[in-house]
């Protein structure tokens, strides 16, 4: 890629970034208030059906909340993928719009001394979910197939003992009432220079570039070898692996998302009717002036 080429990106990427904040202000992005500027171009025209889409699924996964919570479904959803794959994108458009008390992210941290010593599935059991509750894992016990395995932070047999383990540890979840959806995002070698290229120049976004980010990215052929791997092991009928080509960001995270809903028979619940009350008033009450030493300065 050349250098007119990799700002070309660059640019691109920043554009993304600047969505994600316009994402969480936009409320409605109907024909009526959008511009029919015909020099908009095709970037432009690709963003508003993105955010036009973005948005009517986010309707459909209130609506999955919505029966979620009234059935009492215990769902999980597995994100798996190479460092910069865009799964913490897509997981931020999952939960944007829902209740963090019925659909909450599991992000563990790398295991404690005494973490190490546990059942290897110990620590995630606690984070899984009880009735009406989705439980997103940011990473998941899968870490054993790939980073643990390629950096060697698990033994040979721990490796074994996994694949052994894992897939009756899955049907067990699902015998005992929750749904397992796993997601593997998948991106291409140039695609993951590109974006680890652009973190560095990136102020806001340059803290994800660890030092096991750029490990990783000499290891490609490794881990891909240990993606294989797990793929063909743990592809089970009760919990199937789905692949996300997800080297256009805003493709990925729509193709997720409405993959999602369709792996769901989930039902647009009758919603109860509400009124809002009269607020009663007492002649006695008389509301005190806040000190002026308690203000936020009003700069903006």
């Amino acid at each position: 890629m050349d250098e007119e080429a990799f700002f070309k990106r660059v640019r691109e990427e920043f554009t993304d970034n600047f969505d994600e904040e316009l994402e969480i202000e936009l409320g409605d992005f109907s024909d009526e208030n959008r511009s029919d500027s015909r020099q908009a171009g095709e970037l432009s025209d690709f963003r508003r059906q993105y955010f036009r889409e973005l948005l009517r699924l986010q309707v459909e996964l209130v609506k999955l909340q919505d029966w979620v919570v009234a059935t009492g479904e215990k769902i999980i959803v597995i994100f798996e993928g190479r460092d910069s794959a865009g799964k913490g994108g897509t997981i931020s458009r999952f939960t944007q719009r829902l209740n963090p008390r019925v659909c909450r992210v599991a992000a563990l941290p790398a295991p404690n001394d005494r973490e190490k010593t546990q059942w290897y599935f110990q620590r995630y059991v606690s984070h899984l979910p009880a009735a009406g509750e989705i439980v997103l894992f940011d990473r998941s016990w899968y870490n054993r197939a790939g980073v643990e395995r390629v950096m060697g932070f698990c033994t040979k047999e721990e490796y074994r003992e996994f694949f052994r383990s894992v897939p009756e540890f899955e049907r067990m979840l699902v015998r005992s009432g929750i749904r397992v959806i796993k997601y593997w995002f998948s991106i291409q070698d140039e695609e993951q220079k590109f974006r680890f290229a652009a973190r560095i120049h990136d102020p806001l976004k340059r803290w994800k570039l660890s030092p096991m980010d750029l490990e990783s990215r000499r290891r490609w052929e490794e881990y891909t070898k240990a993606k294989e791997v797990m793929l063909k092991k743990t592809h089970i009928p009760e919990a199937p692996w789905w692949v996300v080509p997800a080297d256009n960001k805003k493709k990925a995270r729509l193709n997720c998302i409405n993959h999602f809903l369709s792996q769901i028979p989930y039902e647009e619940m009758e919603q109860e009717t509400v009124e809002l009350p009269a607020r009663e008033h007492f002649p006695d009450y008389h509301r005190n002036p806040v000190p002026e030493s308690m203000i936020v300065p009003q700069k903006f």
